[in-house]
Formats: C-alpha cells, sequence, structure tokens
C-alpha cells in the first residue's frame, strides 16, 4: 500500500527504480536503507546526497547515474534528512510506500507532492 491507503503504484522503469529493481518503491527484509520514497530527484537533492557521501548522480558499472527529473526510489530517511536540510526532492504519492510514514508524516509528503496529488 502507499502512502494514501491504496495500492502501490511504480516509481520507475528509466532507469529502473526499486531495491529489488522491480520500478516500485517496496521494501523487503533485505532492504537496510528502506527504500520506499518515490521521489523525482533535483539538482539541489543530489548535490545533497553526494556531499552526505551517497554520490546518485555518478555512473559506474552497475548504476547509470541520475539526473534530475529521474525518478528513484530514495531511503526515507535520506528523503526526511533533505527535508530538514531544505532540499527535499518532489514525491510520487501514490508510489510512495506507506513504511515512509515510520520517518516522515503524511503532511510533510503532501507538502512535496508532485503534480496533482
Amino acid at each position: 500500500m502507499n502512502v494514501l491507503g491504496t495500492p502501490l503504484a511504480e516509481c520507475g522503469r528509466d532507469p529502473l527504480t526499486g531495491f529489488t529493481r522491480n520500478g516500485c518503491c517496496d521494501s523487503t527484509a533485505d532492504d537496510p536503507g528502506v527504500h520506499v520514497v518515490c521521489a523525482v530527484v533535483t539538482a539541489e537533492f543530489l548535490a545533497f546526497t553526494k556531499a552526505q557521501g551517497n554520490d546518485l548522480s555518478s555512473p559506474t558499472p552497475w548504476f547509470p547515474g541520475l539526473t534530475p527529473g529521474d525518478r528513484w526510489c530514495l531511503c526515507a530517511s535520506r528523503w526526511a534528512q533533505a527535508l530538514a536540510a531544505g532540499v527535499a526532492p518532489p514525491v510520487v504519492l501514490e508510489a510512495t510506500h506507506a513504511r515512509a510514514l515510520d520517518w516522515v508524516s503524511l503532511d510533510d509528503l503532501r507538502a512535496h507532492a508532485w503534480g496533482d496529488a
């Protein structure tokens, strides 16, 4: 289920996201980062997370690197850190797993909603 209480929608396939790379921000017991927030990344967020030691913008042999506008399943704790720092990227509520509510409020997520949600 998503944060709105409806079935979880897909977050993105280009690039393919999700901890299990299924396009969805669903989390499993093997996901210590709890990658459940479907975000539309921004340049500000990418710079912030790189400064925190998680470079999501540089390509590697197993990762294409993200550019502003890409949808990506973020760790709930990282999104909360970005919120506190004033650089939280927009979120796709329909594709953000309900577990995100263990870290952030629905009001905060709604305030950063992508689109009409």
